[in-house]
């Protein structure tokens, strides 16, 4: 009498014991050490009993446990916050430039943090306006942590307690910088990009109404000379804010408003170093008045 031949099911458990084997078989002697442990895992790699994107994750996985939030934070100069005296139109260009989710809100100094603005819970002023704006009512509870703390634990913190960033304060108790869940997680898988993260040379002029324009300060001349028809010297400067800086003569804050030529330009977002964001509008010159 014949055998039987093998079903489909013997065939997959054989498969899969085969290949349970081999992953058993890479670790069979245990690992002593970190290094030993990276060492086997690039080994199953060599085998193809991992791919290569799973060798970067878990080499990505091995390094967090050996580092600290000092190591990736995003330093406090870097940070982008809020002052509790900001009205929203004060402050929402600046939320509408970074494309951040949470952000600080501070008092009198960055060290005197009041709580975390979800830029989500903002959406309400679309449809109630800026009278019902409350601090009080929309501010989260702002997250301290020191910089020695590792990422691992932090990454379980964040998971077991489900909030997503938390300020970095040094050994003096002042605030040094701001760590994310998502920066400890492209430690380990890589840079996250999602649908609304631009190429920085994209971007750069976007319309809001039928003559209303917010334009990064960064913006080339070249391309502003292009969208707008204007014919802005390239040798001077390189960007648009250069040509609106020499336009006011100072460092101009919030609001403050020139023109040049047949465009009007408001700042939305500046600093004491440099103007981040501008509101552009063409305007009528006085030859233009008199011809209509």
């Amino acid at each position: 009498m014949s055998e039987e031949p093998p079903s489909s099911t013997s065939l997959t458990n054989r498969h899969t014991r085969t290949w349970l084997e081999r992953i058993l078989s890479s670790f069979a002697a245990g690992p002593r050490s970190h290094e030993e442990l990276l060492q086997m895992v690039k080994g199953a790699a060599d085998n193809k009993v991992v791919d290569q994107e799973a060798l970067h994750i878990i080499e990505g996985a091995l390094d967090v446990a050996n580092r600290q939030v000092r190591d990736i934070m995003i330093p406090r100069s870097q940070m982008v916050i809020i002052n509790e005296e900001d009205s929203p139109s004060e402050f929402l260009p600046q939320v509408i430039e970074s494309g951040h989710s949470r952000f600080p809100v501070i008092g009198e100094t960055i060290d005197d943090v009041k709580g975390i603005l979800l830029a989500k819970d903002l959406l309400p002023l679309i449809l109630e306006g800026e009278q019902s704006f409350e601090y009080a009512k929309l501010l989260r509870t702002a997250n301290v942590i020191p910089e020695s703390k590792r990422l691992n634990v932090l990454l379980k913190e964040f998971r077991e307690n489900r909030y997503h960033m938390a300020l970095v304060i040094d050994e003096y108790g002042g605030i040094s910088g701001l760590v994310t869940i998502e920066d400890i997680l492209e430690e380990i898988v890589g840079e996250i990009e999602d649908e609304t993260d631009e190429d920085e040379d994209e971007g750069f002029i976007r319309r809001v109404a039928d003559n209303d324009f917010i334009v990064k300060a960064l913006t080339p001349i070249e391309e502003f000379n292009e969208y707008f028809k204007s014919h802005f010297s390239e040798e001077e400067f390189d960007t648009i804010s250069g040509i609106v800086m020499q336009a006011f003569g100072h460092m101009p804050a919030r609001n403050e408003q020139v023109t040049l030529k047949d465009l009007a330009f408001r700042v939305l977002y500046s600093d004491n170093r440099k103007i981040h964001l501008l509101k552009v509008k063409r305007v009528k010159t006085d030859s233009q008045a008199a011809s209509d």
